[in-house]
C-alpha cells in the first residue's frame, strides 16, 4: 500500500476490498498440510530423528549479497516498525530507545538519510540512496488477488486496480514494482490472508517464491475480529469449523504463520521470513477486537522466533482504542512499550544465537510447548514457548549432555538429571529460554 494512502484507508476500508478479491481471486484453501503450530513447527520433535545442524533460512551471511543493505553480522537482528514517519532526531531517538533498528516502509516525507546517519536502516517503497532495501506493494494477495492481468497503476480507493476490471493482477503488481527497484537492493514484501488462508499452496507460493528477498505476513491472532472464523484461522483445523477463543487467541499461532510462509518456499532456495506483530489496537473499534497486552506481545514474538523468523516487525498503528495514532511507541505506548523494549533488548542480546544454526533433534520435549534448539559457540540453547492456553509442565530431554539449564533473564537454574529437566509453563503466554551448561555439541 502506498505510504500516502495507507493511513487514510485503514483496516476497515481494506476489509471491503478483501471480500471482493477473496471471492474472485481463485484458488482453493491451503492444503491440509497447513496444520497447527504445535504439530508443524520445524523444530518440534515428535519422532526420533538424527541430530542435524540446520542453517537459518538464507544462511547467516544472507544480507551481505545486497548493495548497502542490512548488516550481515551475527550481532544484528532486524527489529522494525511498519510505515513510520521519521522527520527529526527525536523520532529516531524514541524508536531507538525502544530497541527498534529498522524502518519497514516509510511515509513519503521521511528523512531516509537521517535514518542511515543515525545507525538505523530503512526499507521504503521509494528509491533512496541511503536506503537499505526496497519494499514492494503490501498485501496485494488480498486487494489485487493472485493473477497476471495488467496493473492499472491504481491502489485501493484510486479506481480499478486490474485490467480488465475484476481480474486479479497481484503477481503483475509485484513484478512491476520489482522492476522499479534499485539494482541489487534487498526487496521485501508483506502479504496477508490470501497467502496464509484463502489461496492454495500452489497459488500462494507464486507470491512467496521469486518476487522478493525477504517475506512476511500480517496475521494478528490476538486482535483481529475475524481471524477465528472457519475460512481464516480455521485453516489450523483444516477449515472444518471456527476456532474457539482458546484455540485462536494464542501466541503459538504466530509461529503457525511463520511455518506457513516457510512451507510455501522452495526448500533449496529458502529466504528469510520476518514476523509481523501488532503492538496496539489495529482493527478499529469493532466487536471482537482488543488491544494486545505486554505478555501477549512477548509470547507472539518468541513463538515467531522459535519457528524460524529472522526479523520482527511491529504494526505500530492504532485504528481504535483510547489513543488512535500512527506512532504507538511514541504517542501512547505506556502500557506496551516497557515490555516491547525489554523484548527487543533480549532479542538484541541473543542475536548471535538467533543467527546461529539450529541443532535439530538434539532436544526433545513432552508437554505443551514448541521449542527450538540452537548451537552457538559450543553452547546449546533451547527456546520454548507454550502452545496452548492451559499450558503446564514440560520435560526436555537433552541429547548432547549437560548438568544445568540456566534460565536466561530469570535468575534461576534447573538441574539436568539423567539427561532431562522439567519446567512449568503457567499459561499460553509463557516463554522460557535456556542455556545448557556442562554439555557438548553432539559432534558439531
Amino acid at each position: 500500500m502506498k505510504p500516502q494512502t495507507a493511513w487514510v484507508l485503514g483496516a476497515v476500508a481494506i476489509a471491503s476490498i478483501v471480500l471482493a478479491v477473496a471471492a474472485a481471486g481463485g484458488g482453493a484453501p491451503p492444503s491440509p498440510s497447513a496444520t497447527s503450530a504445535s504439530s508443524a513447527s520445524p523444530t518440534q520433535n515428535v519422532t526420533a530423528a538424527p541430530i542435524a545442524l540446520r542453517q537459518v533460512d538464507g544462511g547467516q551471511a544472507y544480507y551481505a549479497q545486497f548493495r548497502a543493505g542490512l548488516p550481515a553480522v551475527d550481532s544484528f537482528f532486524p527489529i522494525g516498525v511498519w510505515l513510520e514517519s521519521v522527520l527529526d532526531k527525536g523520532n529516531v531517538s524514541m524508536d531507538s530507545d525502544a530497541g527498534i533498528n529498522t524502518y519497514v516502509e516509510l511515509t513519503a516525507n521521511s528523512n531516509v538519510q537521517l535514518i542511515r546517519d543515525s545507525g538505523m536502516f530503512a526499507l521504503p517503497s521509494f528509491p533512496h540512496e541511503a536506503a537499505a532495501g526496497y519494499t514492494l506493494s503490501d498485501e496485494v494477495d488480498m486487494w489485487a488477488g493472485p493473477g497476471d492481468a495488467q496493473w492499472t497503476g491504481n491502489y485501493p480507493g484510486e479506481g480499478p486496480v486490474c485490467s480488465p476490471d475484476g481480474t486479479p493482477c497481484g503477481y503483475t503488481i509485484q513484478r512491476d514494482r520489482r522492476a522499479l527497484a534499485p539494482k541489487e537492493a534487498m526487496l521485501y514484501a508483506n502479504y496477508g490472508k490470501g497467502v496464509t488462508f484463502w489461496e492454495s499452496d500452489t497459488v500462494a507460493a507464486k507470491f512467496v517464491r521469486g518476487l522478493q528477498d525477504v517475506v512476511s505476513a500480517d496475521n494478528y491472532w490476538f486482535t483481529d475480529p475475524n481471524i477465528c472464523g472457519k475460512g481464516e484461522g480455521g485453516a489450523i483445523v483444516d477449515y472444518t469449523r471456527d476456532l474457539n477463543p482458546d484455540e485462536c487467541r494464542l501466541a503459538a499461532n504466530y509461529g503457525w504463520t511463520i511455518d506457513r510462509l516457510r512451507a510455501l518456499q522452495d526448500p533449496s532456495a529458502m529466504i528469510p521470513v520476518w514476523a509481523f506483530i501488532e503492538n496496539g489496537h489495529p482493527s478499529g473499534d469493532v466487536e471482537g477486537t482488543k488491544t494486545i497486552t505486554g505478555p501477549e506481545l512477548r509470547a507472539a514474538v518468541w513463538s515467531s522466533l522459535i519457528h524460524g523468523a529472522r526479523g520482527i516487525i511491529y504494526f505500530n498503528h492504532n485504528f481504535g482504542g483510547p489513543c488512535v495514532t500512527q506512532h504507538v511507541i511514541r504517542d501512547c505506548g505506556k502500557d506496551i512499550v516497557p515490555t516491547l523494549t525489554n523484548v527487543n533488548k533480549q532479542i538484541t542480546a541473543l542475536a548471535p544465537v538467533l543467527n546461529a544454526p539450529f541443532l535439530d533433534n538434539a532436544v526433545t520435549t513432552t508437554g505443551p510447548v514448541d521449542q527450538a534448539t540452537k548451537l552457538h559457540n559450543g553452547k546449546v540453547y533451547v527456546f520454548a514457548g507454550a502452545n496452548n492456553n492451559t499450558a503446564g509442565a514440560a520435560t526436555f530431554t537433552v541429547k548432547c549432555g549437560g548438568s544445568t539449564a540456566v534460565v536466561i533473564d530469570e535468575d534461576r537454574t534447573i538441574p539436568i538429571v539423567d539427561g532431562t529437566f522439567t519446567d512449568t509453563f503457567a499459561d499460553g503466554n509463557a516463554v522460557h529460554l535456556y542455556r545448557i551448561e556442562g554439555g557438548g555439541t553432539c559432534g558439531f
